[in-house]
């Protein structure tokens, strides 16, 4: 007689949906970025390890910045202060900023999800602090994200490897890091500091499975999500 065909893991958690995820308390109540800035102490150049400003300087012509996750984009509004009237900065968030104020002519400041928002342009600065922390399906948001890079563009975000799951819960982290480095991104485990250079289309062998809010907290000491797939 024929074998049955393999019973598929079953996760040790109960997996939630995008919009399940995004109503819970951990991804509602984050406030992992709303007030970082610039420079400084608390800002996008220490957290990222690159100057933000810098690299938009160096741009010939209208630099563009997207922040994915940017809270309340006070980064992006002190950059909007410095940099040419033509550049081009964008913020996106689930929550958006809690007392808003007319944002300066460069910045546009977008309320949605990152998991279903996509732009119209390309950029030459991608950032993402903490936020992957946050997102389901984190590594789709990457491979979708390298897409909106101009030709020599550069992603920067935090992530945190052992927040991706095999089906069955078990950690996927070397696998992970090991298929975004064979597509080209450069990963730091000692700051969790994730780039890319050069925008592409990339394709991981991965599908998303679903998320679970209660995975309690990661390298930050701060509540988060894990991530859980299926290899491809």
């Amino acid at each position: 007689m024929p074998k049955p065909p393999p019973v598929p893991p079953i996760p040790p958690h109960p997996l939630v949906s995008t919009t399940e995820l995004e109503a819970s308390s951990v991804v509602a109540n984050n406030t992992m970025n709303r007030e970082r800035g610039l420079t400084g102490v608390n800002s996008y150049a220490r957290e990222l390890g690159v100057s933000p400003l810098a690299h938009l300087a160096a741009r010939p012509t209208a630099p563009s910045w997207l922040d994915l996750c940017s809270g309340e984009g006070r980064a992006l509004r002190e950059a909007a202060a410095v940099l040419p009237a033509d550049a081009i900065l964008t913020g996106v968030d689930l929550v958006g900023p809690l007392t808003p104020a007319p944002p300066p002519p460069a910045l546009e400041e977008i309320v949605a999800s990152v998991s279903t928002w996509t732009p119209t342009r390309t950029y030459d600065l991608i950032t993402c602090v903490h936020g992957l922390h946050y997102v389901g399906d984190q590594l789709g948001l990457l491979t979708r994200a390298a897409s909106w890079l101009t030709e020599d563009g550069l992603l920067a975000a935090h992530f945190d490897p052992e927040s991706v799951r095999h089906a069955d819960g078990s950690t996927a982290a070397r696998t992970a890091v090991a298929a975004l480095r064979a597509a080209g991104y450069s990963y730091s485990p000692r700051h969790h500091r994730l780039t890319l250079r050069g925008g592409r289309a990339v394709r991981l062998p991965f599908r998303y499975l679903g998320a679970d809010p209660t995975a309690g907290p990661n390298y930050t000491g701060q509540p988060a999500i894990a991530s859980y797939y299926t290899s491809l």
